[in-house]
């Protein structure tokens, strides 16, 4: 499926269902029907429009792995609603590193390509499967995972998540670029500084 195929409505019908199975949510509840940023003295129904997607829809296959979102940061509407969004594009080869979201579960919708993916539970049993167009996989909420476009062919996904922030904390730099000490890392890994080393500067 080319970029210029997301303008098909049936697209947006994809999107739609990929995010409605995750409205039940580990956010706050709230009081309110929705919540308003400060200083806000009155909204509309553009407070409730994102449109920060619509770059896909003209924009040509990347060369590298991106993720657009749409969470509160971004869509501030989302706020105490329970449910953010990403969409994400793989050329053929890339990969989404091992990553964790420590506040909400991933749904992932494949719309176009194939994907190789896994988690690692808490007893450390890794769980793969291979994805093809229509499939859906979860991601238990905070355990380690990663998606990997295996094939000759770009993929686009969809994400769904069980929160307005789910957070990401990538599993290559909180480990390698946040400055924890080489040592540490060296004796942790059973390597040698001079290896850490050269990880680092891979991350740079």
């Amino acid at each position: 499926m080319a970029f210029r195929d997301l303008r098909n409505p049936f697209f947006f019908l994809l999107l739609a269902l990929a995010a409605s199975p995750l409205v039940l949510a580990g956010d706050p509840d709230i009081t309110s029907d929705f919540l308003v940023p400060p200083n806000t003295n009155a909204v509309d129904g553009s407070f409730f429009t994102f449109t920060g997607m619509r770059s896909l829809l003209d924009s040509r296959p990347p060369t590298n792995f991106t993720v657009m979102k749409a969470t509160m940061a971004e869509f501030p509407a989302l706020g105490g609603q329970s449910v953010s969004y990403a969409v994400l594009t793989f050329p053929a080869g890339s990969v989404n590193p091992p990553h964790t979201h420590p506040r909400a579960a991933e749904l992932l919708f494949l719309i176009d390509g194939y994907l190789e993916v896994g988690f690692v539970d808490t007893t450390n049993k890794l769980y793969t499967q291979t994805l093809q167009p229509g499939d859906l996989f979860v991601f238990p909420k905070g355990l380690v995972h990663y998606q990997y476009c295996s094939r000759q062919k770009p993929a686009i996904a969809i994400s769904a998540f069980g929160s307005a922030s789910a957070g990401t904390v990538s599993v290559p730099k909180a480990v390698f670029a946040t400055g924890i000490d080489d040592g540490i890392l060296a004796k942790s890994f059973k390597t040698d500084a001079a290896t850490v080393c050269k990880i680092k500067a891979g991350l740079a």
